[in-house]
C-alpha cells in the first residue's frame, strides 16, 4: 500500500496521464479519471467528495440553419472579480444535431487545517 504524501491545500500538479492541471491531493484525475493514488486514505478521500454544483443541459439549433457554439466557464471570487476564464470547447451543429453539456464542481475536505492557504 502506498502512503499519500501530505500537500498544502490548493497545491496543484499535472496529471501524468492527460497533463491537465489538478489538485496535488487528487486520488483520481477529474479529467481522464485515471487513478493516481491508492490505498485506504485515497479511497476515503474519494468517498468524502461533496458535489457543490451539478448542471446539465442540451442545446439544439433554433431553426433549420446550422449553428455554432462556444462554451466559456468563468470563476469569480467573493468580491465578484473574475479569477479565471476559459474557453472549453467550440463547435458547429447541423439542424438535426444536439449536444449535451455537464458542469460539476466537487468539494474535497482539507485534512489538516494548518495547511490551508491564506489569500
Amino acid at each position: 500500500m502506498l502512503s499519500a504524501r501530505p500537500s498544502a491545500a490548493g497545491k496543484t500538479r499535472n496529471c501524468p496521464h492527460c497533463k491537465a492541471v489538478i489538485l496535488d491531493s487528487a486520488s483520481v484525475c477529474p479529467g481522464c479519471r485515471h487513478h493516481l493514488k491508492f490505498g485506504t486514505e485515497a479511497a476515503q478521500r474519494e468517498a468524502s467528495v461533496e458535489s457543490a454544483l451539478r448542471v446539465e443541459g442540451t442545446i439544439v439549433p433554433k431553426d433549420e440553419n446550422p449553428s455554432e457554439f462556444c462554451i466559456v466557464i468563468s470563476v469569480s471570487n467573493e468580491r465578484g472579480a473574475e479569477v479565471a476564464r476559459q474557453i472549453v470547447n467550440v463547435g458547429y451543429l447541423q439542424p438535426t444535431e444536439k449536444r449535451t453539456f455537464k458542469l460539476s464542481v466537487d468539494m474535497y475536505p482539507v485534512k489538516n487545517a494548518a495547511t490551508q492557504r491564506r489569500n
